[in-house]
């Protein structure tokens, strides 16, 4: 009965939905955008300068303590900040409907901006509303459940925007985006407020200074921030190339679409959800060793694919075993990095070391193939693997697996 209460209640339903809030605006200035301007005939240096659009997403620490200090006169610190930031969300989602990229290309770019900073500033207060809602029981099945939602409004997002940018005018699409965000306002102005116990920053003084000064006061801040750097740093350089991979040994782009791409999605999030279920009964300190070993083994997979070559069992097998595994692992390290924030500074820490979580998938990913270039696929992969293992070993200095139940940091 106790499981049942872990999995079925408000709790879980709010990450869910909330996470399919902050998943959705992603693509919309990603890879909807892009078929937008394809088929405006915009040059295509253009289209690849408009990933820049996406910089608030990692720079969101900057305006995090504001959120974090302040509390608006309407539904509490959190919902405030959250109701804001949705509403806002859907109008500029809207605004960028009814830009047009060939005749007015600075609205264009100013709309998508706005979408990305409210779109960020959403996912501040969320997670930080996430981490204060959550006990530390339910932290790792509603980082999964959060995760997944995040997913389904990716999804939602490019497959379900571009199939409809094939029946009517992208101008309404982008306006039945903005409506797909009423679910996450309901949610807002339903769900309770909490309560963090520590109270607000006192001065913006505190708010900018105290997340970091509170965070470093640890024995183990700085082992804990290089393990985020390099706990999924091989799986992220093994799928930072994956697609030429595919294609390098024989597979069509239907066959990785197919496999890779769908069965792949559900793979995923079947990981995610499974990752989650065993968190209740494993901890969030014993679920990293275990998800990070099978992640390590799953990158070998592809050491392993690359020798058979062409065969769509064995790349089911892999994408089944690589995605599962890492869908796991995703839902620890969610977990993890929210339960070591301080409740007072919750937006502000959980903003800064989801940026950093970001850094190896940008940096580790660039030399990747000039290195699959000059080891081949077999040694590349099997380079992947090994670079895992120091995101491993780190745990024994602030998780070690005889005391995995100790404290790391206090809440």
């Amino acid at each position: 009965m106790k499981f049942i209460k872990h999995i079925l209640n408000r709790r879980m339903l709010v990450a869910l939905l909330m996470g399919f809030s902050c998943g959705l605006p992603l693509l919309l200035t990603g890879s909807l955008l892009q078929a937008w301007m394809v088929k405006e005939g915009i040059d295509l240096t253009y289209i690849g300068m408009m990933s820049l659009v996406g910089i608030p997403y990692t720079i969101k620490f900057f305006w995090a303590p504001f959120l974090d200090r302040f509390t608006l006169p309407f539904l509490g610190r959190r919902r405030g900040w959250m109701l804001i930031a949705q509403i806002a969300l859907a109008v500029s989602i809207g605004v960028l409907g009814y830009s047009n990229p060939a005749a007015n290309p600075w609205m264009l770019v100013l709309a998508a901006l706005l979408v990305t900073f409210f779109s960020a500033s959403q996912d501040i207060v969320v997670d930080a509303y996430r981490r204060e809602d959550l006990s530390d029981e339910d932290l790792g099945l509603g980082s999964s459940l959060y995760i997944n939602g995040y997913r389904i409004g990716m999804l939602l997002a490019s497959g379900g925007g571009l199939f409809l940018a094939d029946h009517i005018p992208f101008q309404m699409v982008y306006m039945i985006m903005a409506g797909c965000m009423i679910p996450g306002i309901a949610t807002t102005l339903l769900t309770p407020e909490t309560s963090s116990g520590f109270g607000a920053p006192k001065t913006m003084k505190e708010a900018v200074f105290g997340p970091i000064v509170e965070y470093f006061s640890r024995p183990s801040a700085l082992w804990i921030l290089a393990f985020i750097l390099f706990y999924k740093i091989g799986d992220s350089m093994a799928s930072a190339i994956s697609t030429p991979f595919y294609l390098d040994i024989g597979f069509s782009m239907s066959e990785i679409s197919a496999v890779v791409k769908a069965f792949g999605l559900f793979a995923t999030i079947a990981g995610s959800l499974i990752g989650g279920v065993m968190m209740i009964w494993l901890g969030i300190n014993r679920s990293l060793w275990i998800f990070g070993v099978l992640q390590a083994v799953s990158t070998a997979g592809f050491a392993f694919l690359s020798s058979i070559g062409h065969s769509v069992t064995a790349l089911s097998a892999v994408i089944a075993f690589e995605n599962l595994s890492g869908g796991m692992g995703t839902s620890a390290y969610a977990a993890f990095m929210a339960s070591i924030t301080n409740k007072k500074f919750t937006a502000t820490q959980y903003a800064l070391l989801s940026s950093l979580m970001g850094i190896p998938r940008v940096i580790a990913s660039a030399p990747t193939g000039f290195l699959a270039k000059h080891m081949g696929w077999w040694w590349f992969f099997v380079f992947c693997t090994l670079i895992a293992l120091p995101g491993m070993l780190l745990l024994l200095k602030f998780a070690p697996w005889k005391n995995i139940n100790d404290k790391i940091c206090p809440k």
